[in-house]
């Protein structure tokens, strides 16, 4: 039988199938939810699919009268009700919140459906991508001043050297991928683009799967407090060695070996990751919680086109782009 919807339509149905991360205990004060966070992951996969960056722009969109735009309203409505557009607001704001939470979830999901590490050592490659701000950029004069010289500017967003780009204004994506024949993300974060790697190295090995047994990472993560919570986690941190080349200890062919894989692994991804959604530039979003709804929901949206391909049989890691430019 033939699917009758279009592609948008069926990732926005796959949402009320994947796993979602276990609800807290007791329910916070205040007013009861309506509506459910898997409505809002749904508007989530067609701002980024779309790329509608504002509520204004998803609602314009959804108010167009097509059969599309009709199905995906339905899809969007709960109990008979659709969403007001202060809700919209609201609840997409608050979003990047849980994301983290639910990256992790799905990412263990995929790796029990995709099976990556069949043939292959079961390791996770960490590693942080610079984004570039939106608008101009904050000069250290002026904001060791305080002054902002021009309203384009992001004040939200800082300074770090990249070693392939030099200074750059802008955004971290943290990442966690498999090292394996197709790259999975498996938890993320963003954060401003001072904050070190090894700071947000912890938040991210605690979302990996029980099967991940070796993490690798470059110096940056040769870090106590990452090497404590591989302890904790019981897995096994690869990362370069600090000090002067060339190493000679007993362990330096296994390290230059996982640290082939690990560059093989990110560096392939970050330019996949970033051709598919348009960030080898600017992000097209400005603020931290803006930003963090859009890069977060990139990765999200990403882990859920490879579960609708491998679900049709399709090449999971292939032709993500044009597939999603089609949707």
């Amino acid at each position: 039988m033939i699917d009758q919807d279009g592609v948008l339509v069926q990732l926005i149905r796959l949402i009320d199938r994947i796993p979602t991360p276990k609800p807290p205990p007791r329910r916070p004060r205040g007013r009861p939810v309506f509506y459910s966070e898997g409505l809002f992951l749904k508007a989530l996969v067609i701002m980024i699919v779309r790329r509608l960056h504002k509520v204004g722009e998803l609602l314009a969109v959804l108010e167009e009268n097509t059969p599309e735009m009709r199905s995906i309203k339905d899809l969007l409505s709960e109990g008979g009700r659709f969403p007001s557009r202060r809700t919209f607001q609201r609840r997409l704001k608050a979003l990047p919140n849980s994301l983290p939470e639910q990256i992790g979830c799905l990412g263990r999901h995929l790796v029990e459906v995709l099976n990556p590490w069949e043939s292959r050592g079961r390791a996770v490659a960490l590693d942080s991508t610079v984004l570039q701000a939106k608008g101009g950029v904050w000069h250290k004069k002026d904001r060791e001043r305080g002054v902002v010289p021009h309203t384009s500017i992001d004040t939200e967003a800082a300074w770090t050297k990249s070693g392939w780009h030099g200074w750059v204004y802008g955004w971290k994506l943290h990442l966690a991928i498999t090292v394996a024949g197709m790259w999975i993300p498996l938890s993320a974060r963003l954060t401003s683009a001072e904050v070190a790697d090894n700071q947000m190295a912890p938040a991210l090995i605690e979302e990996l799967p029980d099967e991940a047994r070796f993490v690798l990472g470059d110096t940056h993560y040769n870090a106590q407090n990452v090497r404590e919570k591989c302890e904790q986690t019981e897995r096994f941190l690869v990362t370069s060695k600090r000090g002067a080349y060339p190493h000679t200890d007993a362990g330096v062919e296994v390290r230059r070996i996982f640290h082939k894989l690990r560059s093989l692994a990110n560096e392939n991804f970050n330019e996949h990751f970033k051709s598919i959604f348009d960030v080898h530039e600017q992000v097209p979003t400005k603020g931290r919680v803006n930003t963090q709804r859009f890069a977060l929901g990139a990765v999200f949206v990403y882990q859920v086109a490879l579960l609708y391909r491998h679900e049709r049989n399709s090449e999971v890691n292939r032709g993500l782009k044009p597939f999603l430019r089609a949707a």
